[in-house]
């Protein structure tokens, strides 16, 4: 009688096994005939090595690749829409701006062809003062000369919104357009006040700041977070804890995330493939030690942050490929 039923129980879970569904087989792709070039940011910032790494490492594996410096998001928008890149990193609340032609492109047609692959980390909207500059609260930046950006990028477009949530405007300060990297060059020779740097954390520009200066960070402040939160929902709540740079205390801010952008005529087979390449262990490896924005944000179970509940359409690979992997449904 034991062995008749453990031979039931045997056939039992055979039958479970054959009836259990199986992962999808990753497509077949002949990477070698792929030329993928991926659109990061300044040299000085987070986009750039991490871009790097993805490049290097899908190169790795026989994808023709490359990675090229940038303005970041305004401008990687502009060049995946023209056909000057496969992949391109990217801030999504400048993604939906475009997507659903409002703010900065108000006025423009709609960018239906941006097609999401993953999401990536967070941005932190960093506005970095120093410790002798006197300024403590954003109203402490009127009459102040402020990086802000390069016109409609991503950065500035994050200072514009700031502004409007804290009841001010760029009239109120002496706004200078220039990259975070440019502006806190001038912040060491006292030409500069403070800047607007939208970033992971850990960004090389301000720690390089902090060799010379006392770092301080201009905090958003709860009113301006509820109205900007309210108004623009891809903005979230964050804190630039005080050791990540040697300031004296956790500073409250917001944050969005960033995303990978793909081109729209990629095949499905080759997304999915980058994906699959992307998300395994040797990949992440890879990717990880980039910087440690990356080890702390990029894995499977964030892959749709900042992506799903948004106007940014997914490309049908990446649909396929989540779907099959049980993290879209």
């Amino acid at each position: 009688m034991k062995t008749a039923r453990l031979l039931c129980l045997s056939a039992a879970l055979l039958c479970l096994a054959a009836g259990a569904p199986a992962e999808a087989a990753p497509p077949e792709v002949n990477r070698g005939n792929h030329f993928i070039t991926i659109l990061t940011g300044p040299t000085s910032g987070i986009y750039f090595p991490i871009g790097v790494a993805f490049s290097n490492f899908l190169g790795s594996v026989g994808y023709q690749t490359s990675a090229t410096a940038t303005g970041a998001t305004a401008e990687n928008i502009n060049a995946l829409l023209t056909g000057q890149g496969e992949m391109a990193i990217a801030m999504a609340d400048a993604v939906i701006q475009a997507v659903e032609a409002f703010g900065a492109y108000a006025g423009k047609e709609p960018a239906v062809k941006l097609r999401a692959m993953m999401g990536l980390w967070p941005n932190f909207c960093q506005i970095v003062t120093t410790a002798d500059s006197g300024i403590k609260t954003f109203a402490d930046l009127k009459g102040r000369r402020i990086g802000v950006g390069a016109p409609n990028s991503g950065v500035e477009l994050n200072a514009r919104m700031l502004f409007e949530a804290h009841g001010m405007s760029y009239k109120d300060c002496r706004v200078d357009y220039l990259s975070y990297g440019e502006a806190i060059d001038q912040m060491k020779n006292g030409l500069c006040d403070a800047a607007f740097v939208t970033s992971g954390l850990g960004n090389a520009t301000i720690r390089e700041l902090g060799t010379s200066k006392k770092i301080s960070f201009v905090p958003v402040e709860r009113e301006a977070l509820d109205r900007l939160t309210a108004k623009y929902p891809f903005y979230f709540k964050a804190t630039i804890p005080a050791d990540i740079y040697g300031a004296d205390k956790d500073t409250a801010t917001v944050a969005v995330m960033n995303i990978m952008l793909v081109d729209v005529t990629l095949s499905d087979d080759v997304v999915y493939d980058l994906l699959d390449l992307i998300y395994s262990p040797e990949g992440l490896e890879a990717i990880h030690a980039a910087h440690p924005t990356a080890a702390a944000n990029i894995r499977p179970e964030t892959a749709l942050r900042g992506i799903v509940g948004t106007s940014v359409p997914l490309h049908s690979g990446a649909v396929k490929y989540y779907t099959d992997k049980g993290l879209l449904r």
